[in-house]
């Protein structure tokens, strides 16, 4: 009973929500619809629930020992949530005008190799999740993690009904208006690791 307690009095769910728009935003599941049909008119094979469970086993290792790794290197979670500020600022700036700046040489193929990773689970999303962490308690970051991998697994497994009801202009308008939230999101997390006051006037 303690350690439910204790799991409770830590679960945020503005933190939840707010990490989760984050996420969402930065593994833009509805923007790689037009990747993800690419590959099938291809003839690749996708399975939803194996991309799924392996994007999510990647993005929580890089999460639980992510800091570890970093510290072989001499780098503290601040000084990467600064660095990753910047990547999801450049990420953004793709998403609103429409220019690939991260240039992707995935091979056509399975569940894993390209729609699991670099797609879902790739730098992005890793870089973004390890910066987090110097903001909002772990268990917040699982539980919208997984928010996160069943809105994947419903994409997967419904991405040409996505396609029909959305259409271009919709992809295209949910696109740039998470890439304004992701600007949003890095501005946040650079003045909040550097200690720079943005005040009102």
């Amino acid at each position: 009973m303690p350690f439910f307690y204790l799991c409770a009095m830590k679960i945020n769910l503005v933190d939840i929500l707010s990490i989760f728009m984050v996420l969402f935003a930065v593994i833009d599941i509805f923007g790689s619809i037009p990747i993800i049909l690419s590959i099938k008119h291809k003839g690749g094979k996708i399975k939803a629930g194996q991309a799924t469970l392996v994007s999510f086993a990647v993005l929580l290792a890089f999460l639980i020992v992510g800091e570890k790794i970093l510290g072989l290197f001499g780098v503290d979670v601040s000084s990467f949530a600064i660095a990753g500020s910047f990547i999801i600022f450049i990420l953004a700036f793709e998403m609103i005008l429409g220019h690939e700046f991260f240039k992707n040489d995935t091979p056509e193929g399975a569940s894993i190799v390209p729609i699991a990773f670099p797609l879902i689970a790739g730098a992005g999303a890793i870089t973004t999740l390890i910066s987090l962490r110097s903001q909002y308690d772990h268990l917040n970051i699982i539980i919208a993690l997984i928010m996160n991998m069943i809105v994947v697994y419903i994409v997967l497994k419904a991405t040409y009904r996505f396609e029909r009801f959305l259409g271009p202009t919709g992809l295209m308008i949910v696109k740039k208006f998470f890439g304004i939230i992701l600007l949003a999101i890095a501005i946040k997390l650079f003045v909040a690791n550097t200690g720079i006051k943005i005040g009102v006037h």
